[in-house]
């Protein structure tokens, strides 16, 4: 098995590439505009922008695509977040020895409460992974997405460090906490590998935000 990873110099992208390689059986191709410290024997890391479709490396044999690259609050959040999984898996994901995709959106796709470029493209990667499900199902393959509500990425350093910042932001959580990368990598793993017969599903892990309510009598 070979899995593509965008994104995988750090954060999220970096996780998921260190949970495939605890599998033996896959061979990890990590594709980020940055270098990676990662080293092991079935790990190959490539530069390329998935912004940019022209330049994307040529590479044979792909059964697992983690559409994971992305910014946020940037001039670039559309073209990257949702251009990016878009020509990513066109170019890798749409062939016969695909056997999933699993995209990362984000819990602002359901709820809008971010920066609008950024919520504009997390809601179209959520909709296209419906598109893609239909499109890789006869190959036998499954396409999903995972919306992670707060995850403790360097990305979200400036409210982390901020301590009203932080207290709000858990305060409007039902449970008083954020996913770690780890955590979230293995939902994608299990999402990518373990699953058969879930597809075209978003799957929201954000600790219990969007069901966060008070009732007022």
């Amino acid at each position: 098995m070979k899995a593509i990873i965008t994104g995988a110099s750090t954060g999220i992208g970096l996780a998921v590439c260190q949970r495939f390689l605890q599998d033996e059986r896959i061979t990890v191709v990590g594709i980020d505009i940055n270098p990676t410290e990662l080293v092991s024997p079935h790990y190959h890391h490539l530069l390329a922008d998935v912004a940019k479709p022209d330049l994307l490396p040529e590479i044979e044999g792909v059964t697992h695509l983690i559409n994971n690259a992305g910014v946020q609050n940037t001039a670039q959040d559309i073209a990257i977040n949702l251009g990016g999984v878009m020509n990513c898996t066109r170019q890798y994901g749409l062939q016969p020895e695909i056997q999933s995709i699993v995209n990362v959106a984000s819990a602002s796709a359901h709820t809008g409460a971010e920066f609008p470029e950024y919520v504009a493209s997390k809601g179209g990667v959520v909709a296209y992974t419906k598109w893609t499900a239909l499109q890789v199902a006869e190959y036998g393959a499954t396409c999903n997405s995972i919306s992670p509500g707060g995850v403790l990425t360097e990305l979200n350093r400036p409210v982390m460090d901020d301590p009203e910042k932080w207290q709000a932001i858990m305060d409007e959580t039902l449970l008083p906490k954020w996913a770690s990368s780890e955590e979230i990598a293995e939902w994608v793993y299990f999402m990518a590998v373990i699953n058969q017969s879930m597809t075209a599903q978003d799957i929201l892990v954000d600790n219990g935000e969007m069901a966060k309510s008070n009732f007022v009598w």
